[in-house]
């Protein structure tokens, strides 16, 4: 490619490798670590069914239950749930339980100062809806708040630790919203095992301590952070018992009084004392930003697949519309009969993603705040379109954006905003058919790495693009405005067939997410695995770059036969977290990625 053919396709789009540079080299700053169940006794006290999945985890085989089923990050969060279930609570009564654990035994990833994206199903009217936890950005928020003096974007570390990252939390008006909507139980006994857990201790996983230990240097900036993860100035190790008494008693307010005695009161004050006090790199989150968040109901995005309805979350996230755009391009491709190990199957996959990344990065943002092509980017007609150009037999050469059709007529720039592999999934079956997938993230492994009143804050805000127009003068979509939810790939998905739910899923991973579930997806729906088996098969990503090939596994093989296609390849870990239910005529599975420390339970 000529350099001046190189810079056309750069303006309208992209090539492969360019756009995903700024990607690839801020994964490499902080990668997300892989740490498989070990020991059971890593994990503390656990039930004979929590001891029993682990066991069938490392069997690779899937956990099947009658009535329910959990799968999450971390054994201790997935019994909380299974309690609630096995008493008769709802997905949605389980999700509290789950996630408060979360947020004590796994804070690098989510927890009560992040956000949040929920799909659920309603089993009583078959009707499908969205909840919108993402966090939102300060009301003083301006277009320069990642630029330096010169107008130039800043180092992405420098934006991401300190206050000025912190965008106003959304999980904790997620878990009232969620369970006010859909819940059983009683609200206060939900937080029972978190509580117990934080003020008794917990025994720290291998993969928490590697991950403090990797982040010694950042994580000792806030006072607070330090304290906690450094007791006596000593990284927390594997199996030590850690405490924390701010967390059980951030825990007991909302217990108390709900999501308002975390966005008021004492812990919305020591929350914008942390932001503002961050004397490095302070913040601009305010009383009244807290006061001010609410959650939105959203219509789910769907597209159809296989005789299959794909239902995910739209915008602000990228992540319904971008695995959808990658389905329906393969649509009419026979995936089935080339099968998981085909180097042609993944030739489709790749460039599939790619075009749909492309059109990711140009126009999806949100919505409230700025026109999307929202309908057109899932178009049947538009997608089959776009799917025609997979037709070759080698990678395609140049990618660029697509011409949706346009709900409102708009022109947007390419932007290069940065995601970084972290955040956690949930996935729960109740007992009366109702289905939840979650994503939760405070974005990057530790967030702001700024501590309050017992949990990490997160840096959302630099998922938002540093800059405000691209190279060639256009407005980006995803550009920073006050009170606006930056872009982001969470992608919880509920993948229905004749209206019921055949499979629950989701996964962390940062912009990688869209091809882990993606993968997940066509390896049950096209390759007949179960959902354990789709989980884990190797993972094989491409961001609108280089072709991400899981290292150790039969994806790093395929390496050369990629590269003669055209592709550049890219081996190295690829720590997808998924996990999934299946709903099957002899009951439910439920997986957990052998990559993580997660776990499932049924009953």
């Amino acid at each position: 490619m000529t350099r001046k053919s190189l810079l056309t396709a750069v303006l309208l789009g992209g090539v492969a490798a360019w756009p995903g540079l700024a990607q690839e080299a801020a994964d490499a700053v902080a990668p997300e670590a892989a740490t498989e169940a070990g020991s059971q006794g890593a994990f503390g006290d656990l039930t004979d069914a929590a001891r029993a999945a682990l066991a069938t985890k490392a069997e690779g085989k899937p956990v099947m239950g009658q009535d329910w089923m959990v799968t999450a990050a971390h054994p201790l969060a997935v019994q909380a749930g299974a309690r609630v279930l096995e008493a008769g609570g709802s997905a949605a009564d389980a999700m509290v339980a789950v996630q408060t654990v979360l947020g004590l035994v796994e804070p690098q990833s989510s927890g009560l100062g992040g956000g949040a994206f929920l799909v659920w199903y309603d089993a009583a009217s078959g009707q499908m809806t969205t909840l919108d936890a993402r966090e939102t950005a300060p009301s003083l928020a301006g277009p320069t708040l990642f630029q330096n003096d010169d107008g130039e974007p800043m180092e992405f570390m420098d934006a991401v630790i300190g206050g000025r990252s912190v965008g106003t939390p959304g999980t904790p008006a997620l878990l009232e919203a969620a369970q006010r909507k859909w819940g059983k139980a009683n609200w206060a006994s939900l937080f029972e095992d978190a509580i117990r857990l934080a003020e008794d201790g917990f025994t720290v996983s291998p993969r928490l301590a590697e991950l403090v230990s990797g982040e010694a240097e950042n994580l000792q900036k806030d006072p607070a952070t330090a304290a906690y993860f450094f007791p006596e100035g000593n990284a927390i190790a594997a199996g030590s018992m850690l405490k924390n008494p701010a967390y059980a008693r951030t825990l007991r307010a909302l217990a108390q009084d709900g999501a308002d005695g975390y966005y008021s009161g004492p812990v919305a004050a020591g929350i914008v004392r942390a932001v503002q006090g961050a004397e490095w790199n302070p913040g601009l989150l305010s009383i009244a930003d807290l006061a001010a968040y609410r959650v939105v109901e959203r219509p789910a995005v769907c597209v159809e697949y296989r005789d299959h309805d794909v239902c995910g979350m739209g915008p602000p996230s990228s992540g319904g519309l971008t695995v959808g755009q990658i389905l329906g391009m393969l649509g009419g491709y026979d995936l089935a009969a080339l099968g998981a190990d085909s180097t042609d199957s993944w030739r489709l996959i790749g460039d599939a993603s790619r075009l749909a990344f492309a059109d990711r990065g140009r126009y999806m943002a949100d919505s409230d705040f700025v026109p999307m092509p929202t309908q057109g980017l899932i178009d049947p007609a538009y997608l089959a379109e776009r799917g025609k150009l997979l037709s070759g037999d080698d990678s395609l050469p140049e990618v660029s954006a697509g011409s949706p059709g346009w709900d409102h007529a708009a022109l947007w720039g390419q932007d290069n905003a940065l995601e970084f592999p972290s955040t956690s999934h949930i996935s729960i079956v109740d007992a009366d058919g109702n289905a939840l997938s979650m994503t939760t993230t405070i974005e990057n492994g530790f967030g702001s790495r700024v501590m309050a009143e017992g949990f990490l804050l997160n840096n959302e805000l630099t998922d938002f693009s540093f800059e405000t127009h691209d190279d060639a003068g256009y407005p980006i979509a995803n550009a920073i405005a006050p009170g606006k939810r930056p872009r982001s790939s969470m992608s919880p998905t509920i993948v229905l067939k004749d209206d019921k739910p055949v499979l629950v899923i989701g996964s962390p991973g940062g912009s990688r997410i869209i091809g882990y579930v993606a993968k997940a997806i066509i390896g049950q729906l096209d390759w007949g695995l179960d959902v354990q088996q789709a989980i884990a098969l190797p993972n094989i990503v491409n961001r609108f770059g280089p072709m991400d090939l899981e290292e150790g596994t039969s994806a790093a093989e395929m390496g050369q036969a990629l590269s003669d296609l055209g592709f550049e390849v890219n081996p190295r870990d690829l720590n997808s977290g998924l996990h999934g239910i299946a709903i099957t005529p002899e009951g439910l599975a439920g997986g957990a990625d052998p990559r993580r420390e997660g776990i499932a339970i049924g009953g």
